[in-house]
């Protein structure tokens, strides 16, 4: 991301700190976190941390990375069972940036992804996080978003269809025709689409490389990230992605797979283990998730197909830049739907 604090603007996050007795004085910041979407920034005052979060450079695609939306739904999770940083500060564009941006509290301890640190690294200590991670999706799927205030973040009804159909259009061209290579698992979605399994807050985007793990009660969270895609719809969509970030010994790794290898650490739970605690905590049915998985692979593969364009185009990330990125998505989007001679495609 081409974007970097200048030290006149440092001066001037300093004294918007400050003014809210978040800081005192200079401040340095740094860049934080493994993601490739908004921006993350961890702020020091030499004594005192908390963290800011901003969008990435223009151009972003219409109703992404809504800085505002994001603080407000950390804000309002505050007094549920999931754990959230604390929301400390929001700036709207042209008070501290030119963007909107938050501030909340800084989260001590690890971020996991390719490996798990001591004293955390322990079998029992592994299995006891895997239990954590599907728990705390369980208790997100059950927050009350009426009670919360935030029944306008999204319409449920018809979610699964709607959702689709959103998605569909990032890669499909001006007719409405698919790429070659997205269209099988399309046709196949579209013929499977479910009735929703429920409403529900979900996250869209968790796995545990968004998460920070508690090292003071190690095998609970201190905090789930990286809010800026959750939205009300079927929770089942939530638990289809969170199953295709866990990858499978020996079985060839999708990028959201690589940023979670250190689940192939002994002790960590499997999917299906992940999936049965998650039915036993929430009495959810689990007979489609099937297609929640193949939509969450797709939908992924699109993902970052439109990142590549993007990438193409000299106007985004270069990471998504390499075309096997999405070929991986696909690849095991069309195993886990059975197609035949899957691994051909």
């Amino acid at each position: 991301m081409a974007w970097e604090w200048t030290p006149a603007a440092r001066r001037e996050l300093a004294e918007f700190l400050e003014s809210r007795g978040l800081t005192r004085g200079p401040v340095t910041t740094r860049r934080i976190g493994d993601g490739h979407s908004n921006l993350t920034y961890l702020v020091s005052d030499g004594e005192r941390q908390v963290v800011l979060r901003r969008p990435p450079p223009p151009p972003v695609p219409p109703g992404a990375h809504d800085m505002v939306r994001e603080a407000r739904l950390i804000g309002a999770l505050a007094e549920t069972e999931v754990p959230v940083p604390r929301l400390l500060a929001t700036s709207d564009a042209g008070q501290l940036l030119d963007v909107p941006c938050y501030v909340m509290s800084f989260a001590t301890g690890p971020v996991v992804t390719i490996r798990t640190p001591p004293p955390l690294d322990r079998p029992g200590t592994r299995r006891a996080i895997g239990h954590a991670l599907v728990d705390t999706l369980a208790a997100l799927h059950t927050v009350d978003w009426r009670a919360a205030g935030l029944a306008d973040l999204g319409r449920p009804t018809g979610f699964n269809e709607r959702h689709l159909r959103r998605i569909t259009a990032l890669v499909a061209d001006e007719d409405g025709a698919l790429p070659a290579p997205f269209a099988p698992v399309h046709s196949w979605l579209t013929a499977n689409t479910p009735a929703e399994s429920g409403a529900a807050l979900i996250h869209n985007d968790y796995r545990i490389g968004n998460v920070v793990l508690s090292t003071k009660d190690p095998g609970r969270l201190e905090a789930v990230l990286d809010w800026e895609l959750a939205t009300l719809g079927d929770p089942l969509l939530d638990l289809g992605y969170f199953l295709a970030s866990v990858p499978r010994p020996g079985a060839p790794l999708t990028p959201t797979e690589e940023f979670g290898t250190a689940l192939l650490e002994p002790g960590y739970p499997g999917r299906e283990e992940l999936a049965r605690r998650y039915a036993a905590r929430t009495g959810a049915n689990l007979a489609t998730l099937g297609w929640y998985r193949v939509f969450a692979l797709w939908k992924l593969a699109v993902l970052y197909d439109y990142g590549r364009r993007r990438a193409a185009r000299s106007g985004g990330d270069p990471y998504y830049q390499e075309e096997s990125l999405v070929r991986s998505f696909l690849r095991e989007a069309h195993d886990v739907a059975g197609f035949e001679g899957a691994h051909e495609h």
